[in-house]
């Protein structure tokens, strides 16, 4: 009970909790009846947002987390620098790229500042010879902060500007913070995203001499270019093996040039995808030259966002003090640094995922697949429904993927690390059908994805990338 009570502290809705924990959502609804009974408190009660905890639950939320973490510890493996790890030491490593701090440049307020009414009659009067500061308040006060509360969203005009700023190192932490949070409240809006991205990719083509970041008419020709994008921001918290590492590198013998990009957090979990792409020997690069000799020589680079865009970096792990996703993490999933041929995407909320494909019209990406996944990267498990949110030629296509197969039963675990076991399955050396069959429909999905690739539909996808899987190569 103590491990659900926090997992609906976290979710605070019964059928993501239930997922977390790998149950059925009946099964929780009536644990969660049991513990009404054992507290003597609803403990949440329903809004038009999901499960509100009740002020009873609110007050045992930090004793529940505490006891969640000690039941955890119990079946996780432990190292002396450590109490506990989320789960295999071998790829729970921290990032071997140093990052710097966050930079910002504090204003250094004094009494007597103007009144909320006198910001807002002065908003219309800030122009762009203003300081970096005034310009950002201008944006901050569009959303709502100032004016009587009054705001709208921002255009993505003024939302490029203001995260601009922010990654620019010229935004004071009050204003920083109060941005997201304005945001976080409101929602954000496609352009408001689209208006992030553009800024983020004008931030990243500035630190490598415009051979990534947005293309101009006039970029330098030796600009990179991947054919597919694979952007993979999870948390350090996701323990499910990255069974798509073993897809992409599929889809890159099979000719295809892909360019994966993400992080897992900002802690002791920092570098577990740096050892995951070097464990199957993927190259994990730093430079524009070394990806661009990784995707002419293997077709596939691995790049962490502490070496494409630090303070980027910085900015979702503002997450350590917030404990909310800011519009940060939303939006790097749209970064689309070596160009591509499309994007794949795994977003968690609905909401979200017709949210991301406005916005890369926006953008005016032709071509995106977002897929409805638990976690924030694209893995396709062909044993559930999916739905496929695309823009094919820039215009919306939506696809619903049936359940193909019945789920294969669990493979016991032999004794070794998640690390070796992982390994395993893509060598051969460990047979696991249930592991297979999402390497195989991930790699299906990226293919089908691909414009030009697949003429026959998903089921030729599923053909092709079966083949390759039984044809794959181990190193």
């Amino acid at each position: 009970m103590i491990v659900a009570l926090d997992a609906l502290l976290s979710k605070r809705n019964v059928t993501l909790a239930a997922r977390e924990l790998d149950m059925q959502t009946p099964a929780l609804s009536r644990l969660l009846g049991q513990m009404r009974e054992e507290f003597g408190d609803p403990l949440f009660v329903r809004s038009g947002r999901g499960l509100v905890p009740t002020p009873f639950a609110e007050a045992l939320r930090p004793k529940v987390q505490a006891l969640a973490a000690a039941i955890d510890d119990l079946f996780q493996p432990t190292i002396a620098s450590r109490q506990s790890e989320p789960f295999d030491p071998g790829w729970n490593v921290p990032s071997s790229i140093a990052v710097p701090p966050l930079a910002m440049r504090p204003a250094n307020l004094l009494d007597g500042q103007p009144s909320p009414a006198e910001v807002a009659a002065n908003l219309d009067r800030v122009g762009q010879s203003t300081s970096p500061h005034d310009r950002l308040a201008r944006n901050i006060g569009v959303l709502g902060i100032a004016g009587g509360g009054h705001g709208r969203p921002l255009t993505m005009e003024e939302a490029e500007e203001a995260m601009a700023i922010v990654l620019a190192g010229e935004a004071d932490p009050i204003q920083t913070g109060a941005l997201f949070g304005m945001m976080r409240v409101r929602g954000a809006t496609a352009p408001e995203l689209a208006g992030f991205v553009r800024a983020m990719q004008g931030h990243v083509a500035a630190r490598f001499e415009g051979r990534f970041g947005r293309t101009h008419a006039s970029g330098p020709a030796s600009r990179l270019e991947a054919d597919l994008d694979w952007p993979c921001f999870t948390s350090p918290n996701y323990h499910n093996p990255p069974w798509f590492f073993h897809a992409a590198k599929l889809v890159a013998q099979a000719g295809h040039r892909v360019l994966l990009h993400g992080n897992t957090g900002s802690g002791p979990a920092a570098g577990r995808y740096e050892v995951v792409a070097a464990a199957l020997g993927i190259p994990v690069c730093s430079t524009a030259d070394d990806i661009g000799a990784a995707l002419a020589t293997q077709r596939i680079a691995y790049v962490p966002l502490t070496a494409l865009a630090p303070q980027i970096h910085r900015l979702i792990g503002l997450h350590r003090l917030t404990q909310f996703r800011n519009a940060a993490l939303e939006a790097v999933h749209l970064l689309r640094p070596a160009g591509g041929h499309t994007s794949l995407l795994g977003v968690t909320k609905p909401s979200h995922r017709e949210l991301h494909r406005d916005t890369a019209r926006l953008l005016g990406l032709p071509h995106i697949s977002v897929l409805g996944s638990v976690r924030d990267v694209a893995q396709y498990t062909p044993f559930r429904p999916a739905t496929i949110h695309r823009l094919i030629d820039g215009k919306p296509n939506d696809l619903a993927l049936p359940s193909r197969m019945a789920e294969p039963p669990a493979t016991p675990r032999p004794r070794g690390t998640s690390l070796e076991y992982w390994q395993g399955v893509w060598t051969g050396a460990m047979r696991d059908s249930r592991a297979e069959r999402i390497i195989v429909g991930t790699a299906a999905f990226a293919l089908f994805s691909l414009p030009g690739t697949t003429g026959g539909g998903f089921d030729e996808a599923m053909d092709r990338a079966d083949y390759l899987w039984k044809q794959r190569q181990s190193r």
